[in-house]
């Protein structure tokens, strides 16, 4: 099995056992709804590259990133060095996130934050809106096409912007056809962990107007950054340079780039 296909098939297996009843669940999150900060609103800002700085403790394929991290204080140095948003990883077993990091870092700022995670049933987007996010991650791999429309309108419905993530011309199609609005392209193809730099420069030609592109893994620096704004790209995602960097306001703050005007 690839990465992608151990990790999702982990996550569908706990979802199976989830006994809580959806319609219930569904009620108490809508009596309970709070107002959310918008995600895409806060990437198209600028004139330069908005970063939506990761929040990342280890990952499969690099092992143990910053295992001791303290979510508030990265999330206070992300938001003084220009972060746009925050994306925080919530996977416990493969990436050593948790919901009480999405949650204190959120107190923390006052821009953005993604739930990153793999979304494969209704109840990962209802409790993305009970933690307190204000965006919810869709991995178009993951999901049928059944599932990834109806994640995408729940999300809607729920005041949740959705960043749909694709790999490839087949996946960006996916997403095209259910209407997102922003759509990631990972560098890293999830199958083998391994950094791809031309996937996005080739995908960003077939984006669509009115669509927010967003390049996603393999951001090291300034150089890349920039290679990415003159391909069309809005938004970096960007966790393990700014978790290592010595000085991560810095590291983020050369992120951002001017846009082609």
């Amino acid at each position: 099995m690839s990465y992608l296909d151990d990790i999702v098939a982990w996550h569908r297996k706990r979802a199976a056992a989830d006994v809580r009843d959806l319609v219930a669940s569904r009620k108490q999150v809508a009596t309970e709804l709070k107002p959310t900060r918008r995600f895409t609103n806060a990437l198209t800002r600028g004139t330069e590259m908005a970063v939506i700085a990761e929040i990342k403790r280890r990952s499969p394929s690099k092992g143990e990133i910053d295992e001791s991290l303290d979510p508030v204080a990265l999330a206070r140095q992300y938001t003084a060095g220009g972060a746009a948003c925050i994306s925080v990883l919530t996977d416990a077993p493969h990436f050593g996130g948790s919901v009480r990091d999405l949650q204190e870092a959120r107190a923390a700022t006052s821009v953005p934050v993604l739930r990153k995670d793999f979304t494969v049933c209704e109840l990962d987007v209802l409790d993305a809106a009970e933690m307190g996010a204000d965006a919810v991650l869709l991995i178009v791999a993951a999901l049928d096409d059944a599932e990834l429309r109806h994640f995408h309108e729940l999300a809607s419905e729920l005041s949740l912007d959705c960043l749909v993530e694709v790999h490839d011309e087949a996946e960006l199609e996916r997403a095209i056809s259910i209407g997102a609005k922003l759509i990631g392209v990972n560098q890293r193809d999830l199958r083998t962990f391994q950094v791809d730099q031309e996937r996005a420069e080739h995908l960003a030609m077939r984006m669509p107007k009115g669509v927010v592109p967003v390049a996603e893994s393999g951001v090291r620096g300034a150089a890349d950054a920039r290679r990415l704004a003159a391909a069309g790209y809005r938004a970096v995602l960007v966790g393990e340079h700014l978790v290592k960097s010595a000085d991560r306001e810095k590291a983020l703050s050369e992120l951002q780039v001017a846009l082609p005007s």
